[in-house]
């Protein structure tokens, strides 16, 4: 208690014991022996108001037991039901539901897992991919703060992700594997891994790098076999062994013609082979016949035009080129697109050039641009000069219409670096993203397009984007949203398309293991975006001529189709928006690959090194029962009491209004009895 409320409470004692004294023993005729029950009464009475007036507060402090936690994750993936595990997972599941002294000492969660960890409503065995690494990372920001042993209900086998048992070492608490499926290792030929280019060059032989496997103890020969169709167009004999376990064969094939081509490669079974469906992998190449080359040119050495090239070159039918302005004079018409980073009067020669070729660019401005020499020469934008800078973040325009931008988070990114001063817009132009100050948020572009007479350019007004890709992968442990976004506005500007109403941006070829996502945008007649327009989709499979109809749902500034059910084959699709007469068509390819079905049995050695690595242990179904006793046992997992302090005012307590209330109560009825007034 503060040393002013406890002055206040003795000065509040002294004037009710005064004022109590006052009336009953000065103020009085006769003094009588009630006299003195008077003086306490009317004493409580007023000290009570007056306490509730200067209102002090106390610490209310209550216990309670809280309960460790306890994670158990079970395997969703197709991988299990190929396995024939499904029945005993999901007994599995029910004993852990049913188990009174684990449910008594335990607060227990239950997740399903496959891509991704989610809350468990049902298992279905049907999730095409499996990242029990992304499920530990997962789990340990829900857990971070907890004792929270976890279990994991699964096969081990995992599809893609960081190997897990290296996650596991980073991991907080102790994980416990139940091991689901076949633990027997029967003799297996197997084509684990195909890594080839997304993209080939017609006319040209493409490299094709094919892991084979083999688990046995004998040793065995086969012939490896890839066809495109129902040709040959590779084949050659591999042998392994006891000590001669894996093999990569490295293929060079033909790029015959345009389009989207597939190709399976066969390992022939060996004799008693358990599992032949790993001995097959389907894969595609999209063929063209051009690549589009992009002149980067600057004068400074700076991280962002490593960070652009990265990003450019990461779609294999792009191809970067880093030039001087000297060395880009004369050299221009040889490249279908030109960034210009951070331009100076240095680069008067190339603008001349640019301006003659009508080429398109990309202009990247930051605190070294020289904005005199800019306002002189381009007519889109001009730059009040200030030589100051200033760092600006980047707000998304939901209403940019020129192409579809996949938000990647843009509010988080890291801010670049501006010239400070006011900047006008002299043409018409469409704006990507706003600058945000601070928490400021702007009406000052950041990211601008323009489309005048077939001519194309962009305005990026800020250097630094090499931490926009840092910054992205850190948020996604992956460079490819933030590629994605550099590739779309490559493409837009490395193309002379008219501008549309509608949108649409989907991939020439699919995994079927994969989502088969296709997105739309629709514009009103004023070119801003709408939220309310219906987008349906129609998709023929080539083959077997089977019609699949669905809309398009919204998600936040785009529409976009998950097309995961249709079976593997080549497609042709139209999107139409309805009662607008708007209608855009394609065709794509959905290659049939089930990675979930190239597993023979459980990952023991994998699961085993994870619980290695957090102190917890496999455990095979039939020990169950004794897990479950050992985990309810274990002294580490025991109710932790802990304490909740409240500081409580004391005009809440309710029961000393009721006091003051008895008291006069009291008083009153006293002195009515007695005769007194």
């Amino acid at each position: 208690m503060q040393s002013t409320t406890l002055f206040l409470l003795i000065g509040a004692a002294i004037l009710a014991l005064g004022m109590a004294l006052f009336q009953y023993y000065y103020k009085t005729r006769f003094i009588t022996s009630r006299n003195k029950w008077y003086a306490v009464l009317r004493f409580l009475t007023i000290f009570a108001l007056l306490v509730l007036l200067i209102n002090p507060s106390y610490t209310k402090v209550t216990y309670y037991s809280e309960k460790p936690s306890l994670a158990i994750a079970i395997d969703n993936s197709a991988s299990v039901a190929h396995l024939d595990a499904a029945g005993q997972s999901g007994s599995i599941y029910t004993r852990f539901r049913e188990s009174e002294p684990l449910n008594k000492t335990f607060d227990i969660s239950y997740f399903s897992f496959g891509s991704t960890l989610t809350p468990l409503d049902s298992l279905t065995y049907t999730a095409s991919q499996t990242d029990i690494s992304s499920s530990l990372r997962t789990l340990q920001d829900i857990y971070k703060d907890d004792t929270a042993p976890t279990i994991f209900v699964t096969d081990g086998n995992q599809t893609y992700g960081e190997a897990y048992q290296y996650t596991a070492r980073n991991y907080q608490h102790p994980v416990y594997a139940v091991v689901v499926g076949d633990t027997i290792v029967y003799d297996d030929l197997k084509i684990s891994q195909v890594n080839v280019n997304k993209y080939a060059y017609i006319n040209n032989k493409f490299p094709v790098e094919i892991f084979a496997t083999y688990n046995g103890r004998q040793s065995v020969s086969s012939r490896l076999i890839v066809k495109e169709g129902n040709t040959t167009v590779h084949s050659q004999s591999v042998q392994f062994d006891p000590e001669k376990r894996s093999e990569i064969i490295n293929v060079l094939l033909p790029a015959t013609s345009v389009g989207v081509r597939q190709y399976k490669i066969t390992l022939n079974p060996v004799t008693n082979e358990q599992n032949t469906t790993n001995n097959s992998r389907n894969f595609a190449v999209e063929v063209i016949d051009q690549k589009t080359n992009i002149a980067i040119v600057s004068d400074l050495v700076h991280p962002d035009l490593g960070s652009l090239k990265k990003s450019i070159e990461s779609n294999r039918l792009r191809k970067a080129t880093f030039l001087s302005p000297q060395q880009a004079f004369g050299q221009l018409n040889e490249y279908q697109l030109v960034i210009l980073y951070q331009p100076t009067a240095n680069f008067k020669s190339v603008y001349d050039e640019i301006e003659e070729l009508n080429k398109n660019t990309i202009t990247i401005s930051g605190p070294n641009t020289d904005w005199r020499f800019l306002n002189q020469n381009q007519s889109i934008v001009r730059k009040e000069i200030t030589r100051q800078s200033e760092e600006v973040q980047p707000i998304y325009n939901r209403n940019f219409s020129s192409f579809i931008i996949e938000e990647i988070g843009f509010d988080d990114l890291p801010p670049l670096e501006t010239s400070f001063g006011e900047l006008q817009l002299l043409e018409k132009v469409d704006i990507a993203l706003y600058q945000r100050i601070g928490q400021l948020e702007t009406e000052d572009p950041l990211l601008i397009t323009s489309d005048n007479n077939g001519r194309r350019a962009i305005y990026i007004f800020g250097s630094g984007l090499w931490r926009w890709r840092a910054g992205s992968y850190l948020e996604a442990r992956s460079f490819e949203k933030y590629d994605n976004f550099v590739d779309k506005l490559i493409q837009y500007a490395a193309s002379n398309k008219r501008k549309s109403r509608l949108n649409i941006d989907y991939e020439s070829f699919y995994y079927g293991n994969n989502q088969v996502l296709l997105y739309a945008q629709y514009f009103d007649k004023n070119y801003v975006f709408d939220p309310r327009a219906a987008i349906n989709i129609e998709a023929t499979h080539k083959e077997s001529g089977q019609v699949y109809q669905a809309p398009f749902l919204l998600q936040k500034t785009a529409y976009q189709i998950d097309l995961g059910n249709l079976s593997p084959g080549e497609y042709t699709f139209s999107v139409t928006v309805k009662d607008q007469g708007l209608t855009r068509t394609g065709q794509f390819t959905i290659v049939p690959f089930a990675v979930e079905k190239q597993f023979l049995n459980a990952d023991m050695d994998r699961l085993r090194a994870m619980t290695d690595a957090t102190d917890g242990a496999v455990v095979m179904p039939q020990q169950l029962s004794n897990f479950i006793d050992t985990l309810v046992n274990d002294k580490r997992y025991r109710p932790v009491q802990k304490q909740n302090k409240n500081t409580v005012p004391l005009i809440d307590w309710k029961w000393l209004l009721a006091f003051v209330i008895i008291l006069l109560s009291v008083e009153w009825f006293m002195r009515k009895y007695n005769g007194l007034t």
